[in-house]
């Protein structure tokens, strides 16, 4: 009786890539819980002394969890760019607004909520104080514009959204202008990668953050997906990329060009770990990243990005009221983080 409940209400039915659709959540799931990870190692970590090595793990884990924003993007890049690609044209202004649909009303509801805790706890809000400065800062994140511009967001997770809108504004335009449909499918390849290449260039040379090239990992996973003289990944040659992506995040030597570094191993690994679950739905790693109860934290995902971190502070500053903040051992950040996790997808569900 309760999975049934909880089957209605946390299963998802679309018609695009049916077949390769459970895969996907899964790995959404999984997305979203390394993002839960940098928040939890962040607050949780003032709780473990700084020499243990727990501590040390604690940071490593940190590190490969800031992967979780990259998966969206390769995941959103599949999902819209194919979308878009198999029509045979695209009304622009209707796809808009339909993204609009999708990312704004659950937004809104925690942009509100972000305002009223800023007036109620006036030494935690991010809002100057002078009323001129305070409308512009609301409207500068009311429109997604952290990220893509030097500003601090007021929800933290927020800056990953306007990559996000900046990617539905520009896809359909780059396909339209550049005539993509008319092209075969390897010049469109050819066409992106070098357009990854140029932004990472620009990056580089410029300042910024190349991660939005991650989306082009997605357009290449799409594009991929149809060519059938590309083999599909063995399940053990997925996870092996996986593993392989995430560890090339840990800590290492500084160097100017580690960023793009990082972002193109990701890319490749990311790119190797969904071809593989995605092509092949029944092997065992599908079968793994289907698993329900990930799925169902991957179909409340966008509501859990934007709600966990709050969700995390308040918890943790409960727990400082009731257990006054002190240094204890390596267990007690291992045991929380089951349990903050489980009391975290109660306001997201």
């Amino acid at each position: 009786m309760l999975m049934d409940w909880l089957s209605n209400r946390f299963e998802l039915s679309r018609s695009f890539n049916a077949n390769n659709i459970q895969p996907m959540e899964g790995l959404r799931g999984f997305a979203v819980f390394l993002v839960f990870l940098v928040h939890y190692v962040t607050i949780a970590g003032a709780w473990v002394s700084k020499e243990s090595e727990s501590y040390a793990i604690a940071l490593a884990l940190q590190s490969v969890s800031y992967s979780g924003v990259d998966l969206f993007f390769v995941l959103s890049g599949y999902l819209i760019y194919g979308s878009l690609i198999s029509r045979e044209s695209t009304h622009f202004f209707r796809f808009i607004w339909r993204r609009i649909q999708r990312i704004y009303p659950t937004f809104i509801f925690v942009f509100i909520l972000y305002i009223i805790l800023s007036w109620v706890f006036p030494s935690e809000s991010k809002v100057p104080e002078a009323p001129t400065a305070g409308l512009i800062y609301l409207a500068q994140n009311f429109f997604l514009l952290p990220g893509l511009f030097p500003i601090k967001p007021m929800i933290d997770v927020a800056w990953s959204l306007s990559y996000e809108m900046l990617y539905y504004f520009v896809i359909p335009l780059i396909i339209t202008l550049f005539k993509l449909r008319d092209y075969a499918p390897i010049w469109r390849v050819t066409f992106f990668i070098a357009l990854s290449i140029i932004i990472s260039v620009c990056t580089t040379i410029m300042g910024g953050s190349p991660r939005i090239i991650m989306f082009i990992s997605g357009i290449l996973l799409y594009e991929a997906m149809g060519h059938h003289r590309i083999p599909t990944p063995q399940s053990s040659i997925g996870l092996l990329a996986l593993i392989v992506g995430l560890l090339a995040l840990v800590p290492h030597a500084e160097r100017p060009e580690s960023l793009v570094v990082d972002v193109y191993i990701l890319f490749l690994t990311f790119f190797i770990l969904c071809l593989a679950c995605f092509r092949n739905p029944r092997s065992w790693l599908s079968c793994l990243v289907a698993w329900t109860p990930l799925r169902w934290l991957g179909n409340m995902s966008y509501s859990y990005y934007l709600l966990h971190g709050l969700a995390l502070k308040a918890l943790f500053l409960v727990l400082s009221v009731v257990i006054p903040m002190t240094i204890y051992g390596d267990w007690f950040f291992w045991v929380l983080l089951p349990m903050m996790f489980g009391l975290t997808l109660i306001p997201s569900a």
